[in-house]
């Protein structure tokens, strides 16, 4: 059986950042994280508040450096944002003078590609993320969903090979919510991006992932890799009353809540 190839590697992550106000002390988020991440899988980070996990997540992504350790993406230490990379942000962050086609737009700017590219790798994720009548809709106009997709769009319009989440549908009510984590699995399973979610929502990461990373706190790290093991991309009446999926829950659960 072939090894999986591994898409995302940190290996002895630290972050650490100075008190405003006492120079000389330092505020340690996270230590000591040690993580692969397969090609194509997908992986929540979740956690108590404070954890470190979107601190974590925005150091894969190249927004903040790591004071220790390195992140590597395809075997290239991350320094910057790379070019491989999506972002989909708690809140859709949508440029609201702009229509959801130019909001696509803008996020291919400088990547080298001519009209007709463009416009074709747009069209294609509005198909993808069923906007493609709403194109020329502006951001305000979109239900709290919609937005969402549109910044699922835009992320994925540069085919990244790495997409990243934020706790993008934490805003939204929980009907439109378990719609729309269905739809973006189906979304992820067709484009096959290496994804890592932060979210705080339990059912959430247990839905949507291979693995669970479980961080604890007082500095941030990694408590627990729990292994899902169930095939995607998944519908939520597949798991109502699944005794596997209650296991996992609960041993999720247990962990963030410390209750062992």
């Amino acid at each position: 059986m072939t090894a999986p190839v591994t898409s995302i590697r940190l290996s002895g992550v630290s972050k650490s950042y100075l008190r405003p106000g006492r120079r000389a002390e330092k505020f340690t988020a996270l230590t000591g994280v040690d993580l692969d991440i397969a090609e194509g899988e997908f992986v929540s980070l979740i956690g108590a508040s404070g954890c470190g996990k979107t601190t974590l997540l925005r150091m894969i992504s190249g927004l903040i450096p790591a004071s220790e350790g390195q992140i590597a993406i395809k075997d290239r230490p991350v320094d910057g944002v790379p070019d491989q990379v999506g972002f989909v942000f708690q809140e859709p962050a949508l440029l609201p003078w702009r229509t959801v086609r130019e909001n696509l737009a803008f996020a291919l700017q400088g990547k080298g590609l001519d009209k007709a590219r463009i416009r074709e790798a747009i069209d294609d994720k509005l198909v993808l993320t069923n906007l493609e009548q709403f194109a020329d809709y502006y951001p305000q106009a979109l239900s709290g969903g919609m937005q969402q997709r549109a910044g699922l769009a835009r992320a994925l319009v540069g085919t990244p090979d790495v997409l990243l989440m934020d706790e993008p549908l934490s805003a939204l009510d929980a009907f439109t919510r378990r719609r729309l984590q269905e739809e973006i699995a189906a979304i992820i399973g067709q484009i096959g991006a290496t994804t890592v979610l932060v979210t705080h929502d339990v059912d959430e990461a247990v839905f949507f992932s291979d693995r669970i990373v479980v961080m604890g706190t007082s500095p941030g790290s990694v408590r627990e890799v729990v292994q899902v093991g169930l095939p995607r991309p998944r519908r939520h009446a597949d798991l109502v009353g699944n005794p596997e999926v209650a296991k996992i829950r609960d041993r999720v659960l247990s962990l963030v809540l410390d209750l062992q």
